[in-house]
């Protein structure tokens, strides 16, 4: 009986707790859609933003925040999976091995500001590529490497060792196992981890102030020259990002409506990361099945 009546109540301790957690998150959820769905609009969507006048947008924010989302991903993704499955299948116990973790580690736990100032003095001056969204793109890699590190080797560690086994049985070289047993396996840990990571380029702002910029020039969406300064697709220009452009207005915003601005910013924000995280997970899901079901038919 004292069994079953402790087990009873830690179950209901974890349920409470589960549920004061989901609660929490639906009310801030709840609180931000509330305050900023009223003051989206297309207009507000698409427009560029006011700084003295009512009425303005959030269109040029908007489309920085998801092309520097494009950016970071294609330097975080090789990269990660790359010292992923290196940490996983061909690393070696020893010392090296033991200071690369330990710099993972270390990489993981530093403040988003001490980065955007190593990102301030390394890659904007030093190396001149100035307040840029390849600067940006440069700072949240140091921020999501190690998530996608240790996801990558976690995934590929998780992996039952039968599968690994047979590919070896069968003579197939140890890329030819990573690449057509394991990877197809660990498929949606990755994109969970990729997802993850991408979250973190939605909702920074303390790194991007020293590295992006806090301005944007005016773009030209009909010119898509890459090299030009106002081109939308040119990665050394500013930019300022919505989780920027939020932070901007709270704090020096002067236009009429710049509570309602942030509110409805805000409000894209969130619903972006929703959607996102929507999306990645039933790609994840759609690539594991097409990736399985290829190897079964060959």
């Amino acid at each position: 009986m004292k069994a079953k009546a402790a087990d009873k109540i830690a179950t209901a301790i974890i349920v409470v707790f589960s549920l004061l957690i989901v609660a929490v998150l639906l009310g801030l959820l709840g609180f931000i859609l509330y305050r900023g769905l009223s003051h989206i609009s297309w207009h507000f969507l698409t427009s560029v933003p006011q700084t003295i006048r009512e009425g303005g947008g959030i269109g040029p924010q908007l489309f920085n925040s998801l092309f520097l989302l494009v950016l970071t991903l294609i330097i975080t993704i090789p990269l990660g999976l790359g010292a992923g499955i290196y940490m996983a299948e061909y690393a070696k116990p020893g010392k090296i091995t033991g200071a690369i973790r330990l710099v993972v580690e270390v990489l993981s736990s530093f403040p988003s500001i001490v980065v955007g100032l190593f990102g301030l003095l390394l890659i904007v001056n030093t190396f001149g590529f100035g307040f840029s969204l390849f600067s940006g793109a440069l700072v949240l890699t140091i921020f999501n490497l190690p998530l996608m590190v240790r996801i990558t080797e976690q995934a590929f560690r998780s992996v039952p060792k039968e599968q690994k086994e047979a590919g070896l049985a069968l003579g197939l070289s140890k890329w030819k196992i990573i690449t057509t047993v394991l990877f197809p396996v660990a498929l949606p840990s990755i994109v969970t981890g990729t997802v993850l990571a991408a979250g973190r380029v939605f909702g920074e702002a303390a790194a991007l102030l020293f590295t992006a910029g806090m301005s944007t020039p005016r773009l030209d969406f009909t010119n898509w020259n890459p090299l030009s300064p106002t081109s939308p697709i040119n990665p050394f220009r500013p930019a300022e990002t919505l989780a920027v452009h939020i932070w901007k207005i709270n704090s020096e915003g002067i236009a009429p409506d710049a509570a309602e601005i942030a509110a409805g910013a805000s409000a894209v924000l969130v619903i972006l990361v929703l959607v996102f995280n929507l999306f990645a997970r039933w790609f994840g899901n759609l690539l594991y099945k097409i990736m399985t079901a290829s190897k079964r038919m060959g």
